[in-house]
């Protein structure tokens, strides 16, 4: 029985990966690295530190160290998504349908805790969930399940009792090895990808998300 719904936030719930890619762009070209926004693309998903690392492991850049690049992309994300970020279609609808439902909310991210907590009051939701987790803050960031595993423990539910939402097939893989059901709710360009197979159900929007897709889901 599902007793729990938890949401990923940036691209689900709030159209934070553009900004994230222009801020790696702008960060990265300000050390010297010509970074394009495909390829800051490829690391979607991760946790900042496992991107920046990723990166520093190709170019090895000199002078700013790892932290201070990760503390330059988390300040300039933050200040791109107050300006121009917007809430996605059907966030507030999946709320009151959890809440309608008497299930628990809470939120997964690998976002670290400022940004989680930045981003929730800008959506408006910051009073409706009852666990927030920071992949940042656990020993392993997405794929690994444990983000999921503990924002679970943290509902009072065992992780195959939680309905999981995700947009990047990284948090997919993460809510599907905590033995979660999953949503995926990639973006368009995404939505062909054959690895969101391993979704209970994918979706082009939170707005079609109902009932109906809920039964089939648990069914």
């Amino acid at each position: 029985m599902i007793k729990g719904v938890i949401l990923d936030m940036d691209g689900l719930l709030i159209d934070s990966e553009p900004h994230w890619r222009t801020a790696l762009v702008n960060v990265f070209r300000g050390l010297g690295i010509e970074m394009t926004r495909d390829m800051a693309k490829q690391t979607m998903g991760l946790r900042t530190a496992d991107v920046v690392a990723y990166w520093y492991n190709i170019y090895k850049w000199e002078g700013p160290s790892v932290e201070e690049v990760c503390d330059r992309i988390l300040e300039e994300v933050d200040r791109l998504v107050w300006a121009e970020g917007k809430i996605m279609p059907g966030v507030n609808e999946l709320v009151k349908w959890v809440k309608a439902n008497n299930l628990k909310l809470g939120l997964a991210s690998s976002s670290p805790m400022s940004l989680i907590k930045s981003f929730v009051k800008k959506i408006g939701i910051e009073n409706e969930l009852e666990a927030l987790r920071s992949g940042s803050e656990e020993a392993y960031g997405k794929p690994h399940p444990v983000v999921y595993i503990e924002t679970a423990k943290e509902l009072g539910l065992k992780p195959e009792e939680c309905l999981a939402f995700e947009d990047s097939f990284t948090g997919l893989l993460a809510a599907k090895a905590a033995r979660m059901k999953a949503v995926a709710v990639p973006e368009e360009a995404d939505r062909k990808d054959p690895r969101f197979c391993i979704a209970d159900v994918q979706l082009a929007s939170l707005l079609d998300f109902n009932d109906e897709v809920f039964e089939k889901i648990i069914s």
